[in-house]
Formats: structure tokens, C-alpha cells, sequence
């Protein structure tokens, strides 16, 4: 069986920045755990794969695993395979209706930028986290806890943000997936990182899926509706961010890097 496969850096216009995400078109699906060694050999934070789909008003179903587990959501290996689609497999439509196991994603090619409609994951205060989760994420300080799909964890500045130095064995031990974040400067209305060593990925270079909490969280805090985010991991991503109450949108742009053939 052979099967083309892409890779992509997303959110970012420069190469070897932004999220490196690979994409697998596929007719029908694959046995699942098929899909789960695909990803772990090609061993980056996502491989989507989608196939055509037989739902009213839905052009793609649409998948993504990590090295490790699937994932109910993922925005920028989303972003990557819908440049796949728009770019690679001669998509006419300015629209492309995935449908995945967080319900129905929209995304709109607008130019050089692609928008996606996400779910709105407002995050709620909570005080269940590990009582020694400052420890292990060696910070001097935590804001605030909160928790939708993921703990979000709220630093005082930026630049304790930048300087957050996690524990990862100890972090994945609980089990938790953490979104760190704080206000932004220089024009950024707010920045974070994402760790989850327990799906595989001690650090996501850039989390689509994390912003469906950080934009409702944000957009709350700071009273806008419109926001400019940066996550500041090494290599870094910019995504241009909108609340919608019950939904976000977030756009970014990717840069194409790789076309070649799986041989199974």
C-alpha cells in the first residue's frame, strides 16, 4: 500500500517555525492502530488523516494522533491539512467542513491565511490540581487554575512564561495536560506555552486546540472580542484570535516542507 504524505509548518509564514504537523489523505480509513504507528514513526506532536465523508454538509471526516494517543482535537494540524486540501488536492470551495470527534470544525481560505471555527472551551476556576504542580512547573508563582479540557494555569507576566522549566516526568505522572499563559507585550494581548508529556509531547510548539480555552478565558479578562496571541515556544507561532461566545476562530498561515510516499 503506498500513501502520500505532507508535512507542513503551521501557524507561521517562515519555514522551521510555527508546528511541523504530517498529513495523510486517505480514501477510506485505516485500522486504527495502523494510524497510531503512522504517526509514532513519523514522530512529530500530530498526524491528521481524513477522508472524504458521506455526511450532508460535511466534505472531510478528520482524525489526529500523537506519537502516543489520538486526540479529540488539534488546530494546527487541522490549519495544515486544510492547506493540504485548498493547495495539493484541487479543492475548488472556499470553504472545507471537517467533521471530528469534537463535532463540526468550518475552514475558511481567506488569501494566504486560513481561519478555522473551533468550539469555545471556557475554563472554569478549580482547585483539584496537584498540590505541588508550582514545584513542577518551577515557577515562583501561580495566578490562577483553571480547567476545561485542560488545566490552564495563569503566570504572573511574560516573562514567566518564557522562563518555565517543567518537571516533565513528574508533570506527566498526574496525568494533566497544562496550558501556561499570561498577559502579552509589544502589541500581543496574551502568550502561552502547552506541555503534555502524557500524550507524548513534552512541549507543542504551537496548540490550536489549547487557544479554545485561552481565547474564551482571555476574551473575558480582558474585555475584547479580537485578540493577537503569540505562543512562545522555541520555535514559536502567532495566531490571530476572535470569541464568538459558544465558538472561536483562530487564523494563522503554513509554510509547505515536505511531499513524499508511505510504503506499508
Amino acid at each position: 500500500m503506498q500513501l502520500t504524505i505532507y508535512q507542513l509548518d503551521a501557524f507561521t509564514n517562515k519555514l522551521f517555525h510555527g508546528n511541523p504537523a504530517a498529513i495523510v489523505p486517505l480514501e477510506k480509513w485505516l485500522d486504527d492502530g495502523m494510524m497510531q504507528r503512522i504517526a509514532m514513526e513519523n514522530n512529530l506532536a500530530e498526524t491528521a488523516f481524513f477522508v472524504p465523508s458521506s455526511q450532508e454538509d460535511i466534505d472531510f471526516d478528520i482524525r489526529w494522533f500523537t506519537p502516543a494517543i489520538e486526540i479529540n482535537l488539534c488546530g494546527h494540524a487541522t490549519l495544515a491539512s486544510a492547506w493540504v486540501i485548498f493547495n495539493k488536492l484541487g479543492y475548488k470551495k472556499e470553504q472545507i467542513n471537517f467533521s471530528c470527534k469534537s463535532g463540526k470544525l468550518s475552514v475558511d481560505r481567506r488569501g494566504d491565511v486560513i481561519q478555522m471555527d473551533f468550539p469555545s472551551w471556557k475554563p472554569e476556576r478549580f482547585s483539584e490540581y496537584p498540590e505541588e504542580l508550582m514545584y513542577i512547573l518551577k515557577v515562583d508563582e501561580i495566578v490562577g487554575v483553571y480547567k476545561n479540557r485542560d488545566l490552564l494555569v495563569e503566570l504572573q507576566n511574560e516573562e514567566a512564561v518564557k522562563k518555565c522549566s517543567p518537571d516533565f516526568s513528574a508533570l506527566k505522572n498526574t496525568g494533566y495536560k497544562v496550558i501556561i499563559t499570561a498577559p502579552g507585550t509589544d502589541g500581543v494581548d496574551f502568550v502561552s506555552r502547552f506541555f503534555a508529556p502524557s500524550a507524548g509531547i513534552d512541549e507543542d510548539p504551537v496548540t490550536g486546540s489549547a487557544h479554545s480555552q485561552l481565547i474564551p478565558f482571555w476574551a473575558e479578562k480582558l474585555n475584547k472580542r479580537k485578540m493577537f496571541a503569540k505562543q512562545i515556544s522555541q520555535r514559536g507561532g502567532e495566531l490571530e484570535c476572535k470569541w464568538w461566545g459558544d465558538r472561536v476562530t483562530m487564523s494563522g498561515q503554513c509554510v509547505f516542507y515536505m511531499e513524499g510516499e508511505i510504503s506499508i
